[in-house]
């Protein structure tokens, strides 16, 4: 039987049951036994869910008889802890918590998330706990108390506690400016830092084992440090770092693995690796580390397309859950002005310097919001990554063309209207200059002067990528400074293998010269491309045919000077 592709699928048990595919990073189990208390953090849509249920099917002693089905062929079925199946688990999901900007309303579903999940447990247990009674109605935290006082005086099993999204719901208070409501939860003697207390007692008393926690942003957890001050954050740790995403050897074995399965035509394999490449990967969690990873999620949210359109490359490869609200940007930077300074240096610059010094696993409120924690704020919301020692920048080509339709937005730039009769007469036409024209005429001119003192390349590439992907990726698929043995090529489009596209590879480098200087080279009057433009760009496409030998490449040179015009060349 196939198998089927795990999108948005957070159970590990039906992963199994109902034959999905599962990539296996129980390995990772043995480490976090090294700590008591672990957080892990990881932007969105990393699968962090998902690894809560592996760990709870591991360690719930209930499930001991189904170890062997669940682990079957997974690395821990084989050197398996001694910890296996020894506990009793109980696991929190404070994404489901709903706010509203009263303290009350909050902590009563808080405390009706507690109830509910304190009713499974002692469904779930009942053989331990059969002479167990509790009033739900008190306080939760006295709730839990008496709970732990039961197993602490019967000698029964611990537990291990799981909380997944500790901070979702207040990241919301954050993100929608209720600064007063955040710090009344997180200070003081607020319910959520009494029920933390409770925790970390119960640690030390041995009613509960292992406490181990999901997240985004250790904003909270430093807030609420005092309360629950043994958490080690484990983030940015070397042993662990690779626990969620994935790695190019694991993509690897699973699109091997899928084509395997459902017989789809391994001839186009290699584009559709490049394809995910420069989608999907170079999420970096400390400089240090070569190795990039994959956001899981929207990786999976690709191949049960693929699947789904029987090993056709979708129309639409960006899922769109992974988009954050633009407000997110705003409230990080306080004003619009700032927000758009830093969309401007990321599109214009690529990058953003940061003080290595600030890479630290806790962070408060403040620091958050201080504009020179900009860069660290945006590493752990997964829209930036390490670049090096010094820089960090834009992960992939997915999150490019959602920071530009980001800058798009704040510039208020029109991208919907006025296009159509471009793209539609390029579909026809094949003209890339006519395009790129259409792009000059109608996108570029919107632009004030006084934009164009911050113009380079990349603004060029960026934008115009930006825009031939909303239109055309029905059909091609694209890349921004592919690397090859020869240098990294600016900008490239290839026709889709399903499509009358199939192997047209459009190839441009763009060469950017201010007003000043395309005056003195006389650019906007040469007959002919610079020889020296001329053989990189050829050098590009020896590089590009000693892997894709079956590629129609048409390749291009455009200069462009300042806001004065471009000049266009095509090579062959």
């Amino acid at each position: 039987m196939k198998k089927k592709i795990p999108y948005a699928i957070g159970n590990f048990e039906e992963i199994i049951e109902d034959n999905y595919f599962f990539v296996d990073k129980t390995k990772f189990i043995e480490e976090l036994e090294k700590y008591k208390a672990p957080i892990f953090l990881r932007p969105r849509r990393f699968g962090k869910s998902l690894w809560c249920s592996v760990l709870e099917c591991y360690y719930d002693i209930n499930r001991r008889e189904r170890f062997d089905f669940l682990f079957k062929d997974l690395y821990i079925s084989k050197t398996p802890t001694s910890e296996r199946n020894k506990y009793l688990v109980m696991r929190f999901d404070f994404s489901k918590v709903e706010v509203k900007p009263d303290i009350k309303f909050i902590e009563a579903r808080f405390s009706g998330i507690f109830r509910n999940v304190v009713n499974e447990f002692m469904a779930a247990y009942k053989k331990y706990l059969n002479d167990f009674s509790i009033d739900l109605g008190e306080a939760i935290s006295e709730s839990l108390n008496t709970i732990l006082s039961y197993i602490k005086s019967k000698h029964l099993p611990p537990i291990y506690l799981i909380i997944d999204e500790y901070d979702n719901f207040t990241n919301q208070l954050i993100t929608s400016h209720q600064d007063g409501l955040y710090y009344e939860l997180t200070t003081r003697d607020s319910f959520l830092r009494t029920w933390f207390k409770v925790i970390k007692a119960g640690i030390g008393e041995g009613a509960i084992k292992r406490v181990f926690i999901t997240g985004v942003l250790p904003i909270t957890m430093d807030d609420l440090t005092s309360g629950f001050n043994i958490a080690e954050f484990i983030t940015l740790k070397k042993n662990t770092l690779n626990m969620l995403g994935f790695t190019q050897d694991e993509v690897d074995r699973y699109l091997e693995e899928i084509y395997d399965s459902y017989g789809f035509d391994k001839s186009n394999l290699s584009e559709i690796k490049h394809l995910l490449i420069e989608n999907y990967n170079g999420y970096k969690f400390l400089p240090e580390t070569g190795e990039s990873l994959y956001n899981s999620t929207i990786l999976t949210y690709f191949l049960k397309n693929l699947v789904l359109e029987k090993g056709e490359i979708p129309g639409e490869i960006i899922d769109e859950n992974l988009r954050t609200d633009l407000n997110w940007i705003k409230r990080l930077t306080h004003r619009e002005e700032n927000a758009k300074e830093m969309l401007e240096t990321l599109l214009f610059e690529k990058e953003l310097g940061y003080d290595k010094a600030m890479i630290s696993s806790k962070f408060n409120i403040n620091q958050f919001f201080d504009r020179d924690f900009y860069p660290i704020s945006l590493f752990y919301l997964g829209m930036l990554t390490f670049k090096d020692e010094y820089r960090m920048q834009l992960p992939n080509l997915t999150m490019k063309k959602i920071f530009t339709e980001y800058f798009n937005i704040i510039e208020d730039i029109e991208v919907s209207r006025g296009y159509t009769e471009i793209f539609e007469r390029f579909s026809q036409e094949m003209d890339i200059c006519k395009l790129f024209q259409g792009y000059w005429d109608v996108y570029v001119k919107q632009f004030p002067a006084q934009i164009f003192d911050k113009m380079n390349e990349n603004f060029y590439r960026t934008t115009f990528y930006e825009l031939c992907a909303r239109y055309l990726s029905h059909a091609f698929t694209f890349a921004i400074e592919n690397n090859y043995p020869s240098g990294r090529s600016d900008w490239e489009m290839l026709g889709k293998f399903h499509t009358k596209y199939k192997h047209q590879k459009f190839l441009i480098e763009f060469k950017y010269f201010s007003n000043v200087e395309g005056n003195k080279l006389k650019i906007l009057e040469l007959e002919e491309a610079r020889q020296k433009d001329i053989e990189q760009v050829r050098g590009y496409e020896d590089d590009i045919r000693s892997q894709f030998p079956y590629f129609n490449i048409r390749s291009y040179l455009i200069y462009i000077v300042g806001n004065k015009g471009f000049k266009f060349f095509e090579i062959s």
